[in-house]
């Protein structure tokens, strides 16, 4: 066995969702030959709700060395733990290869200052590097472009610091091409001296398992879920809703999603029952008669985002409902399992990979979509016929996608009522099970390795 030491600061019972890149890979590296070494940072320091369930779904002989940080103070001056725990995970780091055979290291990122123990211990140790882009990290988010704002400085950080964590490194991996392709345009050396890799987070058919099997119930304490608000403290399962046809979408909104939400929610306008708000003007005459129940849209997660836009649309409490908090993974996971179909909502950016359509596809419901044509889910959803695909080429076509969504519907609900979970095309889909994803990145570990060892 080979050992890859995984500087990962978040990792179960942590709850965010980059914990379950790691995770993955580490659960299924010993199946070809390597042993992963998780470095983390201890729970006590997480600032995030722990989901002690989530830790369930470790290995029980899974190596997890585990580190202290810098507590969070008040003012809140440094949040982001791979600050908070820099020294104290570059130190063991240090022990454990010097210690140890480690035979490769790798970073993925975010918390982006990780990637820069990567040059620092290549330099001591000579031990080969890797860093994993599960977000881009010199990127223009919304407020770049203001001067000595925050994001300003955010990004002005990220152009300096890339280059010192990326310029020994012999592999670039990230959750898509689209993620890394620019740090080799940034950093052209990196097209001969590093192996890249896009590999999806991909779907894991033990998680979804471990839900069918653990009896766990479907709940929420928000009202988002009824017609009617309920007290807090109220557990509504989502099976129990009146006849509907309920889709839902669990995760966060990428800030390029909007624009196609709003489009979207204009299509949904016309369809809105009888008894629900005075609707905003109609695209089209009301009489639009499409064959299919009344939908209901639950979006999860995405932090009060969505309420504003339906309301604004006359569609919240009727057509759209919003659970606002993040919840734990395996609780997205049985609400999947309760709901009727699953929406996935894309960006106008190309490169943006849902890693939902994974979940969404191994929970057996059918999918309805909304991504751009150049995105790789596209191909993940159509070979494995398990949802229906609307695409968008980006921002010139979006005065298009109410109409094309409300024929989406359409040929969502005919695709609905003949769709069997047993003919999803699973053939296909494997090449992005978790499992898979992984033998790509020991491909790329075992060829580093063996030249490595060629050049001893």
């Amino acid at each position: 066995m080979k050992n890859i030491l995984i500087i990962s600061p978040h990792y179960p019972p942590s709850n965010l969702a980059a914990v379950h890149r790691s995770r993955l890979f580490a659960q299924h590296l010993p199946s070809y030959g390597w042993k992963p070494i998780i470095l983390t940072v201890h729970e006590d320091f997480y600032e995030e709700e722990l989901d002690w369930n989530l830790h369930k779904l470790i290995p029980a002989d899974q190596r997890i060395e585990k580190v202290s940080a810098f507590k969070v103070v008040k003012p809140r001056l440094v949040g982001d733990i791979g600050l908070r725990a820099y020294f104290q995970l570059r130190r063991r780091a240090l022990e454990l290869i010097r210690a140890e055979k480690i035979d490769f290291v790798y970073i993925p990122i975010p918390s982006f200052y990780m990637a820069l123990l990567g040059p620092y211990l290549f330099k001591r140790t000579g031990i080969p590097y890797g860093i994993d882009y599960i977000d881009p990290w010199v990127h223009q988010f919304p407020g770049s472009n203001k001067l000595f704002s925050r994001h300003w400085f955010s990004t002005q950080l990220a152009k300096l610091l890339e280059p010192i964590a990326v310029k020994h490194a012999a592999l670039i991996t990230g959750v898509s091409e689209g993620y890394y392709k620019p740090v080799l345009d940034r950093n052209p050396h990196l097209k001969t001296q590093a192996l890249t890799a896009a590999m999806p987070y991909g779907g894991e058919e033990s998680d979804h398992d471990f839900i069918r099997n653990s009896g766990k119930e479907v709940s929420s304490t928000s009202p988002a879920f009824g017609r009617q608000a309920q007290p807090p403290s109220t557990s509504l399962n989502l099976s129990q809703l009146p006849s509907t046809l309920k889709f839902i979408y669990a995760g966060a909104m990428l800030p390029k999603a909007y624009k196609p939400l709003e489009e979207i929610f204009k299509a949904l306008n016309q369809l809105q029952p009888p008894q629900s708000p005075q609707p905003l003007q109609p695209l089209q005459p009301p009489s639009t008669s499409l064959n299919l129940p009344q939908p209901e849209f639950h979006f999860i997660g995405t932090l009060g985002t969505i309420r504003p836009i339906a309301e604004k649309h006359g569609l919240y409490g009727t057509t759209v409902f919003e659970h606002p908090d993040r919840i734990p993974y395996l609780d997205v996971l049985t609400q999947l399992e309760a709901a009727d179909a699953v929406f996935i909502l894309g960006s106008t950016e190309p490169h943006y990979t849902p890693s939902k359509v994974y979940q969404g596809v191994l929970s057996g419901k059918p999918i309805l979509a909304v991504l751009h044509e150049q995105s790789t889910a596209v191909n993940v959803l159509r070979a494995s016929n398990a949802g229906i695909v609307i695409t968008m080429k980006g921002e010139e076509d979006l005065d298009s996608l109410s109409a094309r969504f409300l024929a989406g519907l359409q040929d969502f609900e005919n695709f609905r009522k003949a769709f069997d979970p047993n003919r999803i095309n699973r053939a296909a889909f494997e090449q992005y099970s978790a499992k898979a994803v992984t033998k790509q990145l020991v491909e790329k570990l075992d060829e580093i390795v063996s030249s490595t060892a060629q050049l001893g």
